[in-house]
């Protein structure tokens, strides 16, 4: 699909500075922006991506690969499907380097043994990949696919706030990002509930920023990255996302001064470099 539209269009620092600690970022909505017009999405089918990822493989794996997948005799048929979905995972991960299908098969086995433990990291696993992904297709189907993990995993421990935290990201970095306004709000409802409760949860009002920032309502992302930054100063992802924020809004100088302070604590000349350009644009 269109990376440019999925994952760099109207960005600033924070996808630089993101790129270098956590994978890819989210691009903010213009206010002013046009809707784009209505498009089929492409479907993506996990079976017909297995298949063609088998045609990459050699003989010998291909044939081990077999072996795991028939492995399944009578007996204990469910403790024999838990095994060979994990020993699966495991060969598209160290064999194959597939992280779709190692995530895939590790969260078959999860909701074969309800392992909350198991279901929320092959939860996270997604999550962390949606902040790259650039296929609408896939962006949808692994959206999919992490919501009913995080859900199962909160079925079990329904006071669990991280669980909850995750699945109110996972509408946000999922279709919330190439303009599902209406995922961007399921994910910040979910993600108010936890900070309604516990103020002090940033991980939730990080990523209540993140929701603002998306949907580009900017004066609440400023006043969530706020918060976030005055719990820890440190924190160089709200501080990237607060300067691109500043900047989105039209605040130059406050825009300048938060990326002068990213600069300062990343400390990288790469992206010295990029800020150095960004502020200059601003200038």
């Amino acid at each position: 699909m269109r990376k440019k539209q999925l994952i760099i269009a109207g960005i600033g620092l924070v996808f630089v500075l993101l790129l270098f600690t956590f994978g890819s970022t989210v691009a903010p909505k213009s206010k002013t922006a046009v809707a784009p017009a209505p498009h089929a999405a492409e479907n993506f089918d996990i079976h017909h991506f297995i298949e063609d990822e088998k045609k990459h493989l050699s003989p010998s794996k291909l044939a081990y690969l077999g072996k795991l997948e028939n492995s399944v005799t009578r007996g204990d048929v469910h403790s024999q499907l838990i095994t060979a979905n994990t020993q699966i995972a495991n060969f598209w991960k160290d064999s194959a380097r597939s992280l779709e299908l190692y995530v895939y098969y590790l969260s078959e086995a999860a909701k074969l043994d309800k392992s909350e433990k198991n279901l929320t990291f092959a939860a996270q696993l997604i999550l962390e990949d949606l902040r790259s992904e650039e296929s609408e297709a896939k962006l949808s189907w692994k959206t999919e696919q992490a919501i009913t993990y995080f859900e199962q995993a909160i079925a079990l421990y329904p006071n669990n706030d991280d669980l909850k935290v995750g699945l109110g990201s996972c509408y946000i970095y999922g279709k919330g990002r190439v303009g599902g306004a209406e995922e961007t709000m399921k994910g910040i409802q979910q993600l108010l509930g936890v900070v309604r409760k516990d103020s002090t949860n940033m991980k939730a009002q990080m990523m209540l920023g993140i929701g603002g920032y998306v949907s580009g309502q900017y004066d609440k992302a400023v006043e969530r990255f706020q918060k976030v930054i005055t719990a820890q100063p440190g924190n160089l992802e709200a501080i990237a996302f607060l300067a691109d924020t500043y900047a989105a809004k039209g605040d130059k100088t406050e825009a300048i001064k938060w990326y002068q302070i990213s600069k300062r604590l990343m400390n990288d000349p790469h992206y010295t470099e990029k800020v150095e350009e960004r502020i200059k644009s601003l200038r």
